[in-house]
């Protein structure tokens, strides 16, 4: 079984920063192709530097909600690298909603952000995919991991649309994983919480406080690097899960698994 990505060509979302940054660093290190994707063109340039230049490290900035951008992000890729074969989507934005404004537009927005740029980006790549296995009987054809959370799982008034554009997203990748398993493109999703994404960093720089309530309620008793989120990432896209497809891999040291109500009580 191998976990390598090596010579692979991967397009990561959402990598000017944070845990899609850190995932895209973590394939560039371990040898695959990678072009870094974010609409924040100067933190990209800031990150990559001349690094972009030349060798296994490429960037492309622009507004992923529009489909020319989508396209031009796929070209872009195709003429640094000739070929697809893994994509990340790890573009994400968490809003607060009200659950009873009739005029706060999070639901509208983030469906958008969260689940329908990550579809039109899996669909354009996914033909990628196909036409470029044209003539291969066997194996893999492509990888398509998409970055979920446990807000799915947990309802939250304030991130009302948050849970449910993530929760979308599980059922995306659960039936694009059925779609697309006859062409040998598997889909699969790591769901996370208690992991320092950029969002959490932001809150933890105000309040200590949360921290230790994220700790306290995380059994492994830590909140996790993102460099270990980027880790799961690479095994779905290695060939060594190679039999996994529509899958949500839950990396949260445990969190989902406490019972919230401190009494023996059902």
């Amino acid at each position: 079984m191998s976990f390598s990505i090596d010579g692979k060509t991967a397009i990561v979302t959402g990598a000017a920063n944070g845990i899609g940054l850190a995932i895209a660093r973590h394939f560039a290190d371990q040898g695959a192709n990678v072009m870094f994707a974010d609409m924040d063109d100067s933190r990209l340039v800031r990150e990559l530097g001349d690094q972009s230049e030349d060798g296994n490290i490429r960037y492309f900035s622009g507004d992923l909600r529009e489909k020319l951008t989508v396209a031009n992000l796929l070209s872009a890729t195709i003429d640094a690298f000739d070929s697809v074969d893994v994509l990340v989507n790890g573009s994400r934005q968490i809003l607060q909603t009200d659950p009873l404004d009739a005029d706060d537009n999070s639901m509208n927005v983030l469906l958008q952000q969260n689940l329908m740029t990550s579809f039109r980006l899996s669909q354009l790549v996914a033909r990628r995919m196909i036409k470029q296995s044209e003539g291969r009987e066997e194996g893999s054809v492509g990888s398509i991991i998409n970055l979920s959370c446990i807000a799915a799982r947990r309802a939250r008034p304030e991130l009302l649309a948050y849970s449910v554009s993530t929760a979308a997203l599980d059922q995306l990748t659960r039936s694009m994983a059925v779609g697309l398993a006859e062409s040998r493109i598997r889909v699969n999703a790591v769901a996370f919480g208690s992991v320092m994404s950029a969002s959490l960093k932001e809150t933890l720089r105000n309040s200590q406080e949360y921290r230790e309530t994220i700790e306290d309620n995380t059994p492994l008793g830590r909140i996790a690097a993102p460099h270990e989120l980027a880790e799961a990432v690479q095994y779905l896209a290695s060939d060594g899960s190679g039999f996994m497809t529509g899958q949500i891999l839950t990396l949260d040291g445990g969190r989902t698994l406490l019972d919230p109500v401190h009494a023996p009580a059902h």
